[in-house]
């Protein structure tokens, strides 16, 4: 089409320049027989020249919009002409589709065309569908992938000599040296001590004291980073830290949790997974069937339920659409006190071990100091150790048994079978990282036993406080069990 649209803007070309070239040999035709050489000398011209130029002059417009006229009918008549023959090329690709010229395929096209022909031979009557990489992993892509690098989370080797005095002493410099976290040494052996009493732990406190700092530090120390999870206001069940299947994508929406969840069950390392604001939602809702799932004594029977159906692309550690809860990981949870959250219910806090940090250590200066690793396994020996090791002695047994005795006289309240566990599991851990046993008692006392305490008559609380108090002296000694005299003098303030 472009080659006839040329041919034809050369026509014109031509016909004009030959209207033109006409036009004046026409007139030098004129102008020689009317002119004489003499006459031309003399500057005189014959009367009928004249007449015959004014005619040529007039006639020469009316050739000439003739002509244009001829020229722009053909060039319709053009542009139509070229309108039917491309239709009728249209129609005539549409029923008999014959290319004009064919691109030589590439090797790749030429394999892929070999490919589908050789599918056609073998099932003519299905069409082929194209697999992605996802497709082939199934609903889970993720967890399957991991299934795909399970030899790499394997730690070579682990630090099998060192003890929990040590543990604790390198942790806390190297977070003042390498982090620029500093923490009292009490602080850290309240943190691995309570690590070796419950899975969960709650870091709660003023903001700004290093909470969540805290526990991502520990991951850093043992060369396996903690992972962050903040918790969301509209939580309300497991499915919310999981994931859920979507119907309309047929893929399960893997969260960070699971993943984590489902990594830790291939490796022997120490996983800390941090509930950031976990009280800004109700933990006792969302967090519920792990609270439960923790509570049995046997590890294989923690199964967390994921999907209620099976497939048979699920990742290999999906046992009937369950997943273990992995021994190795410890829920880190932090938590604050205003009005933009929950209070946190005794089901927790029963189960969990309490931490307050309520003040900032003093900068000093630490020693270099590398990355300690350590295997879950291995902490779980070192603190059963330290439990047979260390038990609390027959004279504070004997205190407590007189504490309880008194509170149940004067508060109605009382220790209880998990919280006596608890005192007996976290005195001899605090005192194997370097702690005192009465330290130890008086930290676990304030936060699991008089916590209690907040929810009695606050009239009769005012009064009875100062008894307590003074029962506390008599029963440890004066200048002993501090931070539960501290506590009673702040429920008298507030009260």
């Amino acid at each position: 089409m472009k080659n006839k649209g040329s041919k034809r803007k050369v026509k014109y070309a031509i016909a004009l320049f030959l209207v033109i070239a006409v036009s004046i040999l026409l007139m030098c035709a004129i102008v020689s027989s009317g002119f004489d050489a003499k006459e031309l000398l003399g500057s005189k011209v014959r009367s009928e020249v004249v007449y015959a130029l004014m005619l040529f002059m007039l006639a020469l417009p009316v050739v000439l919009l003739v002509l244009a006229i001829v020229l722009q009918k053909d060039v319709i008549k053009g542009r139509a002409q070229d309108t039917i023959e491309l239709v009728g090329a249209g129609v005539a690709s549409v029923s008999a589709p014959t290319p004009i010229a064919e691109e030589k395929p590439s090797k790749a096209e030429k394999k892929a065309e070999k490919k589908a022909e050789a599918k056609k031979e073998e099932s003519p009557d299905t069409v082929p569908v194209i697999e992605n990489d996802d497709d082939k992993k199934g609903r889970f892509c993720k967890l399957c992938h991991i299934d795909e690098i399970k030899a790499t989370l394997q730690r070579p080797s682990y630090d099998e000599h060192i003890t929990l005095r040590q543990f604790c002493e390198n942790f806390r410099n190297y977070a003042a040296n390498k982090l620029k976290l500093y923490y009292d040494i009490s602080d850290i052996r309240r943190f691995v001590a309570g690590m070796a009493v419950s899975k969960i732990l709650i870091l709660q406190g003023m903001s700004g004291t290093g909470k969540t700092s805290l526990a991502h530090a520990f991951g850093d120390f043992i060369e396996n980073t903690s992972t962050v999870i903040p918790v969301q206001p509209m939580w309300k069940e497991r499915t919310d830290l999981i994931g859920y299947y979507n119907e309309f994508t047929r893929r399960f929406n893997e969260t960070t949790l699971l993943e984590k969840m489902y990594e830790a069950n291939y490796s022997k390392d120490i996983y800390i997974t941090v509930l950031d604001e976990l009280n800004i939602a109700r933990v006792e809702y969302y967090f519920a069937e792990f609270l439960s799932l923790l509570e049995l004594p046997n590890e294989e029977e923690r199964l967390l339920t994921v999907v209620s159906d099976v497939w048979e692309d699920d990742p290999c550690q999906l046992i009937n659409g369950m997943v273990k809860l992995p021994p190795n990981m410890w829920f880190i949870g932090t938590a604050n006190n205003d009005d933009s959250t929950f209070a946190i219910s005794d089901k927790v806090y029963d189960r969990a071990m309490i931490m307050n940090l309520d003040n900032k250590a003093e900068p000093f200066v630490a020693p270099k100091t590398g990355c300690t690793h350590i295997s879950a396994k291995q902490f779980e020996r070192l603190t059963t150790q330290a439990m047979k090791e260390y038990e609390v002695t027959a004279r504070n047994l004997r205190r407590i048994e007189e504490l309880d005795k008194y509170l149940i006289e004067h508060f109605q309240i009382t220790f209880g079978n998990r919280i006596m566990k608890q005192i007996k599991s976290y005195i001899p851990v605090y005192v194997a990282c370097g702690g005192d046993e009465l330290e130890a008692l008086d930290d676990i006392l304030a936060k699991k036993v008089l916590r209690k305490l907040e929810m009695q008559n606050p009239i009769y609380l005012r009064n009875a406080a100062g008894g307590l108090i003074s029962y506390l002296d008599e029963l440890f000694g004066d200048d002993r069990m501090k931070l539960c005299k501290a506590f009673m003098a702040r429920l008298q303030r507030t009260i």
